[in-house]
């Protein structure tokens, strides 16, 4: 459901890897432990030397589901208290995101980076591209050549008709196509009508031309000035770069380098002799990294000082509440460009893309889990894990002002798979040991012992196997550590103290193996004595 290659191509290589696990798990396991010798598997069992029903884990284990039993409203309350906290905090999360702080603090990019940015405009780009499209121009220039070439010999002015009816995707190249065209066509008549046609026709074209080429005409320059000093009058953006900056600098140096001729040229051939004397000293291709060869579009460049998403997204807020006071022309086009952009782009199809993957893989999990177990309220039992887990996680983020970044963004799906990998295996035991006993206490005993034991090892085994991601260089890869490692933790919690608990409290209602003569209130009283 994200919109996003990269973590779909995650999603594909997590699936794989656990359908890989669980092959190996089923097939290779079970056909190591039959190969081998039975010395060598009583050397196995012999390698423990404490009962696994006696070790410090299994004792606390078994405590827990007494604690769980007796005191299972308080626990349900404490559990409804930290979901009302985790949700503050989740309201509290702000997105964001910026590549150069996956660094650590005193790594040298990220060192190097905040002192450029303390000296100059700013390291981090974006553009602001603005587009002129005249729709009706062109075809109005054809039309009105039309009438002029209607009583025109057509054998003497074929040429000019094919020029005409050229592909005209670069309205600049085409006038200067039909131009060179009219004017050999005009050499090369003798007839006085038709070369008057062509005369007028050259007039036309070359009118057409000049207002074609838009981004040259002194208004327009002057707002695109009137825009570079709103944005840097804004505090967001350290400086900003255009194409008047070169109109004016090459007119104040040809009119003798004063102070107040710093300004654009009154008439549009001004400010094409500008841009020509521009050319004319430098590598002439140099311009068209401000505007394009038909002057139809031409770019701001913006400088910078931070490459948070955040502060890219207060720019572009700025500029659309400035345009929307200050409305640029009917026919002029504004768009957003560069790195920054992208990722602010990419940061808004990330969340949005995995608050749906989210939600969506939410429901079929239940789906799924109502299915294993037959039973709709199971299937609600075994999403109270993985909403808490969620929860807690999520507003835990909230309150330390962690922003949602790419690699929780990323992470929030395992969350679904990891929370209710427990919750299966705890309340598929307990509905076992119901149907063999339909007591209550014998279930609750028993599960405080094997099945405890293997949960609880399970998500301390994996949480401290992602520990060693604390030390890694990267701020994401420490991130990831710590994102699995809590939800390994709050989930085996939830399983172990929470699920009993709500058991307790709603048994016979969730589980229809229970027997009516042994409630859990009674299994309280039994478990105490």
């Amino acid at each position: 459901m994200t919109p996003i290659p990269p973590v779909q191509i995650f999603g594909a290589f997590v699936a794989f890897g656990i359908l890989l696990a669980f092959v190996l798990t089923i097939v290779l396991i079970p056909a190591y432990v039959v190969r081998m010798s039975p010395i060598a598997l009583e050397k196995l069992a012999a390698r423990s030397k404490t009962p696994l029903t006696d070790t410090p884990l299994a004792r606390v284990l078994r405590r827990s589901g007494v604690v769980a039993i007796k005191r299972a409203k308080l626990i349900t309350g404490i559990a409804v208290l930290i979901v009302a906290i985790s949700a503050a905090g989740v309201y509290r999360i702000e997105i964001n995101d910026n590549p150069v702080r996956w660094f650590k603090a005193n790594h040298p990019i990220r060192v190097a980076d905040e002192v450029l940015n303390e000296h100059f405009a700013g390291t981090y780009d974006a553009f602001v591209v603005l587009t002129h499209r005249d729709a009706t121009a062109l075809p109005e220039f054809i039309a009105a050549a039309d009438r002029l070439m209607s009583g025109v010999d057509p054998q003497s002015t074929g040429s000019v008709r094919k020029a005409l009816d050229a592909k005209n995707e670069d309205a600049s190249a085409y006038y200067g196509k039909l131009i060179a065209t009219i004017d050999d066509a005009m050499f090369d008549t003798d007839n006085p009508a038709t070369a008057d046609a062509l005369e007028q026709l050259m007039a036309l074209a070359e009118s057409a031309q000049s207002a074609s080429m838009y981004f040259q005409r002194p208004d327009i320059l002057q707002q695109i000035v009137e825009i570079q000093a709103a944005l840097n009058d804004s505090g967001y953006v350290g400086k900003t770069n255009a194409l008047p900056d070169v109109v004016k600098v090459v007119s104040r140096e040809l009119r003798g380098g004063a102070a107040d001729e710093y300004r654009i040229p009154k008439t549009v051939p001004a400010v094409a002799q500008t841009l020509l004397q521009y050319q004319s000293s430098h590598r002439p291709q140099d311009l068209w990294h401000m505007v394009t060869p038909d002057y139809s579009s031409t770019a701001i460049w913006l400088q910078l000082k931070s490459g948070d998403n955040q502060d890219t997204t207060r720019v572009i807020d700025f500029l659309d509440d400035y345009i929307a006071s200050n409305p640029l022309p009917a026919d002029v086009e504004l768009r957003w460009a560069g790195k920054t952009y992208i990722n602010v782009v990419w940061q808004n199809m990330m969340v949005t893309g995995m608050l749906k993957s989210l939600l969506g893989a939410f429901a079929f999990v239940f789906v799924m889990m109502a299915f294993l177990f037959r039973s709709v309220r199971l299937g609600l039992l075994a999403m109270v894990p993985l909403s808490v887990t969620i929860l807690g996680v999520y507003g835990l983020i909230g309150w330390i002002g962690k922003d949602y970044d790419m690699p929780i963004a990323v992470l929030s799906s395992l969350t679904l798979g990891l929370s209710v990998d427990f919750a299966i295996h705890f309340i598929e035991r307990a509905r076992a040991f119901l149907r063999s006993s339909g007591s209550f206490a014998v279930m609750q005993k028993k599960m405080f012992e094997e099945p405890a034991r293997a949960i609880a090892r399970n998500a301390i085994v994996i949480a401290i196997g992602f520990t060693p991601l604390f030390f890694a260089p990267l701020v994401p890869y420490i991130t990831v550590g710590a994102f699995m490692a809590a939800i390994m933790t709050l989930s085996g919690f939830t399983t172990l103290l929470l699920l009993p608990a709500l058991i307790s409290l709603a048994g016979p209602w969730l589980f229809s193996e229970m027997g009516k003569q042994d409630t859990p209130l009674q299994a309280q009283s039994t478990t105490a004595n």
